[in-house]
C-alpha cells in the first residue's frame, strides 16, 4: 500500500451476514476483497478502507464467521451500534420481513443506508423508507446486482451500439429445480416458501426484473401475471414437513413504455435445458441475442437461417450452430463488488449513485402489482412513484 495515500475509513454495520447472500456475496466476495487489496483507490491521493462489524442474532454463528474471515468486530446488539459514530453506513441483508424496521432505526440514527432487496413487504413501506431517508439527508442505495452481470453488460453494449435495429420483443427464463428437502437437501431456506414470512418468487425476483427492464430497455407501463404454488409441501433441514404457502412459479408479461412486450418465466420448480439458469432473448429487426449470466450469443440478420415448416422430415438445420458467441472485451468483476465500490465512492466522494431507495420501491411496487394481477386475473397499469 502506498503510504502517501490518505486513507478514508468507512465503518459499516453489516447486518445479516450469517445468511447465504450476506456472507457469500457481500462479505466474502465484496468487502473482504476490497480490504485484502489494500483498500479502494479513488484517486492518486486517496483511498477508501471499509471497516465492517458483523451483526446478527446468533452469537455462535457470528463468532465462527469472525474466525473464518478475520473480521474481529462482531455484535448481536444492533441498537448500540446504530448509536456508535465509528460506523456511518448501515447494510442490511436480513430476511425480508425484518428489513423494514431495521432500516427505519438506521435512518433515524442518521446512518447512510445500503441494503438488499426487497427493502420491505409493500410499496407503501418502501416509499416511507425513501421519504424518511430524504428527510434525514442521508445517502441511500439498494443492491441491483444483475446490471453488472457479464451477460447483461454485453447485452447493454449491443443495445447501445444499435445491433438489434428496432427491438421487437424480449423473453426470458429464470429458475432451476429447488429440491424439496427430503431426499436431497434444499438449496434455499424454508422461509422463501412461506408467504407469511415474506417468501415467494414474485416478491424475490420481480424486484430484479423491474430494474433490469428499466435500465436496459424502458420503463414498465403495465403488467399481467399468473403466480402459483406448484409444490405445496417441503421439508425443513431437521426433516420436519411444512406447508409451502408462497408462490414458487410466475408467468409474467410486461408492456414497456416504448411498446416492447417482455415475457418472463420465473420458477423454482423447473429443470434447466437452456444455456444458463437465466437466459434473456432479445429479437430485433437487424438481429437477435441471447444473454446468460456470463455469456452472450448473437445472430445478425445476415446469419439468420431460413427454416421451412415440415414436421414430417428431420430438419437439416442445427439451430444452435447459427449463433456467434460475443467476445469478452473486458474482465468482469463480481457484480456485488462493483456496486459496493460505487456506493463507497458515493459515500466518500459524493459521486453519483442512482440506485436508491426510490428504485427499490419501484421493484416492490411491481411485485405487489404482479400479485394483484395474479389474484384478479387482469392487466394492471404501473403508476409513477414519487
Amino acid at each position: 500500500m502506498d503510504n502517501k495515500l490518505k486513507t478514508r475509513e468507512v465503518g459499516i454495520i453489516m447486518n445479516g451476514v450469517t445468511g447465504r447472500m450476506g456472507k457469500n456475496q457481500h462479505l466474502l466476495r465484496s468487502i473482504l476483497p476490497i480490504i485484502k487489496q489494500g483498500g479502494l483507490k479513488i484517486n492518486d491521493n486517496e483511498m477508501i478502507m471499509p471497516r465492517p462489524v458483523l451483526v446478527g442474532r446468533n452469537a455462535g454463528k457470528l463468532e465462527q464467521l469472525s474466525k473464518e474471515t478475520g473480521v474481529n468486530e462482531w455484535s448481536t446488539d444492533l441498537d448500540s451500534l446504530l448509536h456508535n459514530n465509528d460506523y456511518t453506513v448501515y447494510f442490511d441483508a436480513q430476511v425480508t420481513e425484518m428489513r423494514y424496521e431495521s432500516l427505519k432505526k438506521a435512518i433515524s440514527a442518521g446512518k447512510h443506508i445500503y441494503c438488499e432487496k426487497p427493502v420491505a413487504l409493500s410499496s407503501d413501506e418502501s416509499m416511507e423508507l425513501y421519504h424518511l431517508a430524504r428527510s434525514a439527508g442521508i445517502k441511500h442505495g439498494v443492491v441491483q446486482d444483475k446490471l453488472w452481470l457479464p451477460g447483461l453488460v454485453k447485452l447493454k453494449r449491443l443495445i447501445d451500439e444499435g445491433f438489434f435495429g428496432k427491438i421487437l420483443s424480449v423473453k426470458a427464463d429464470f429458475g432451476y429445480w429447488v429440491f424439496e428437502g427430503d431426499s436431497v437437501p434444499a438449496q434455499r431456506p424454508s422461509w422463501n416458501y412461506r408467504k407469511e414470512d415474506g417468501g415467494g418468487i414474485i416478491l424475490d425476483m420481480f424486484c430484479h426484473w423491474r430494474y433490469v427492464l428499466d435500465n436496459l430497455f424502458a420503463g414498465v407501463k403495465s403488467v399481467t401475471c399468473l403466480g402459483t404454488t406448484l409444490i405445496g409441501e417441503r421439508f425443513e433441514t431437521d426433516g420436519s414437513l411444512y406447508k409451502a404457502t408462497a408462490d414458487d412459479t410466475a408467468y409474467a408479461i410486461f408492456e414497456l413504455e416504448n411498446g416492447v412486450v417482455v415475457q418472463i418465466n420465473s420458477s423454482w420448480v423447473t429443470r434447466v435445458r437452456r444455456d444458463d439458469l437465466f437466459c434473456m432473448q432479445v429479437d430485433g429487426t437487424k438481429g437477435s441475442a441471447v444473454a446468460g449470466l456470463r455469456d452472450l450469443w448473437m445472430q445478425p440478420y445476415s446469419a439468420t437461417p431460413r427454416p421451412v415448416w415440415n414436421p414430417d422430415i428431420d430438419s437439416q438445420l442445427r439451430f444452435f450452430d447459427n449463433w456467434i458467441k460475443m467476445p469478452a472485451y473486458e474482465n468482469h468483476d463480481n457484480a456485488f463488488n462493483i456496486q459496493w465500490e460505487l456506493f463507497l465512492r458515493h459515500i466518500v466522494k459524493d459521486e453519483p449513485f442512482r440506485w436508491d431507495l426510490l428504485e427499490a420501491a419501484k421493484g416492490v411496487q411491481l411485485a405487489e402489482l404482479a400479485l394483484e394481477a395474479t389474484e384478479k386475473r387482469i392487466w394492471i397499469n404501473v403508476p409513477e412513484l414519487k
